[in-house]
């Protein structure tokens, strides 16, 4: 599109030359007979240029350039004066003009001195865009990831974070979600207010709902005085909602109404109360399928979804995986004060070639494992997890975890559990939190292995 410029003149004759002028080179105009025509027509549409009169019947140029920079500092105004009025153009200079023309016109100077003044502005505009871009980069470069998988999904999540849209973090356990919900909250405008996180697999539906909204005094037994919810911890700021497809339907309908309506009620209380959230929630579930089987609702899976980010499972993008080892490696090496360069190639290898069914949580954890463990500064094969180990297809004396099975997700996630339980000596606990679940989960699913 072609720059606009507003020709501000009451002298009728010298408008339309300066007019006819600026059509020539290529500029677009619209004009104003005074100043206070002038800073209406500014509130009602963008201009990259004004060139404007300082002597003019009604509102003079240097009243108008005050309420101009007063509504948009940005925008570049010339001012044209005779010779006996220099005085007052150099205080407009002063006064936030972007310089002064002497009249009669030196037609070369006024188109110099607008162009220059137009790519002043466009590179304001880039400079600011710039550092806003940067600064969401910084916040960002704290995720390890080249892979296009990864660029893709941290793209999506800098162009999001300044929005005040609600954002569905999908993915599956271990793969980082927290952390895209965590880098979108600070590139942020609410970055000065506070991230609150609730894990809603971890509680009851009574204390999540407690949790969420508050309660008054002698609500429930154990309510011995009133408490503030999440949603009001959070205000100013943003709530995180981790694991939200395990929420009772009951919490579902009062979520719905606290995020559209900005409204919540304590606990044993009629009150409302307004509070100002961006809620991010994050799950591993499909909730499309959730929906479909009536678990959860429709217009709540909508209003949480206004845009989807999903992080993609480590299997997808095992071009990462050399940075992540090198990230957690030196992380746990500084850690337990010990020396340790690197992996063998074999040891990569295997990593390399493992499907990683905790994805990034579980190579975590293998790393953790594996600087304990060695006693060299390389880490060799017999370091790292005996589940990498069966599943590496060059070691043929090792059978396969998965041999004469039908290879699906359940049966990766169970041979996970169950090999990091037994990794833990049966630590439930311990295995709950190196798998990233709650143990009240852990026992769901032993319970379903037929496992105690």
């Amino acid at each position: 599109m072609k720059p606009t410029v507003l020709i501000v003149d009451d002298d009728n004759a010298h408008r339309l030359m300066l007019k006819t002028m600026l059509s020539g080179w290529g500029y677009g105009t619209v004009e104003a007979g005074d100043g206070q025509e002038a800073v209406e027509i500014i509130h009602h549409r963008p201009f990259d240029a004004v060139l404007m009169d300082v002597r003019m019947a009604g509102m003079d140029g240097i009243t108008a350039l005050g309420h101009i920079k007063a509504y948009n500092p940005a925008i570049p105004v010339l001012i044209m004066t005779a010779y006996g009025s220099v005085s007052a153009a150099v205080d407009a200079v002063k006064g936030g003009a972007y310089d002064y023309l002497l009249k009669p016109l030196d037609f070369d100077d006024l188109r110099i001195t607008l162009e220059r003044s137009i790519e002043h502005l466009k590179l304001k505009t880039e400079n600011r865009d710039l550092r806003d871009k940067l600064a969401n980069t910084d916040v960002f470069s704290g995720i390890i990831g080249s892979s296009r998988a990864m660029r893709d999904v941290l793209e999506l999540a800098a162009t999001v974070a300044p929005s005040e849209a609600t954002v569905l973090i999908t993915g599956e356990s271990g793969t980082g979600k927290e952390l895209i919900a965590k880098a979108v909250h600070m590139a942020s405008a609410r970055n000065a207010g506070p991230l609150v996180s609730v894990n809603c697999a971890a509680l009851t539906e009574t204390l999540l709902e407690s949790e969420l909204f508050g309660h008054e005094k002698g609500a429930f037994t154990g309510a011995d005085k009133r408490r503030e919810g999440r949603f009001q911890k959070a205000h100013g700021g943003t709530l995180f909602l981790d694991e939200i497809g395990e929420i009772a339907p009951q919490i579902q309908a009062r979520l719905l109404r606290a995020i559209q309506q900005g409204e919540i009620q304590r606990l044993g209380s009629d009150d409302l109360l307004r509070v100002d959230v961006r809620v991010l929630a994050a799950t591993n579930r499909d909730l499309i399928k959730e929906v479909e089987a009536g678990r959860f609702r429709e217009d709540l899976y909508y209003r949480l979804n206004v845009v989807s980010i999903h992080v993609p499972p480590l299997r997808e993008r095992l071009d990462d995986i050399p940075l992540l080892v090198e990230h957690f490696l030196n992380v746990f090496a500084d850690k337990n004060r010990k020396s340790v360069r690197g992996f063998t190639p074999k040891a990569m290898d295997m990593m390399l070639k493992y499907t990683w069914p905790g994805n990034v949580r579980e190579l975590e954890n293998a790393v953790e494992r594996a600087v304990i463990l060695t006693q060299t500064d390389r880490i060799g094969e017999n370091e790292l997890p005996l589940a990498i180990m069966k599943a590496y297809p060059g070691e043929s004396s090792i059978p396969s975890p998965m041999a004469g099975d039908s290879h699906t997700l359940e049966d990766i996630e169970q041979r996970a559990i169950l090999d990091t339980l037994a990794a833990c000596d049966n630590n439930k606990s311990e295995a709950a939190r190196r798998l990233g679940i709650t143990r009240a989960t852990l026992h769901k699913k032993l319970k379903r292995y037929g496992v105690k």
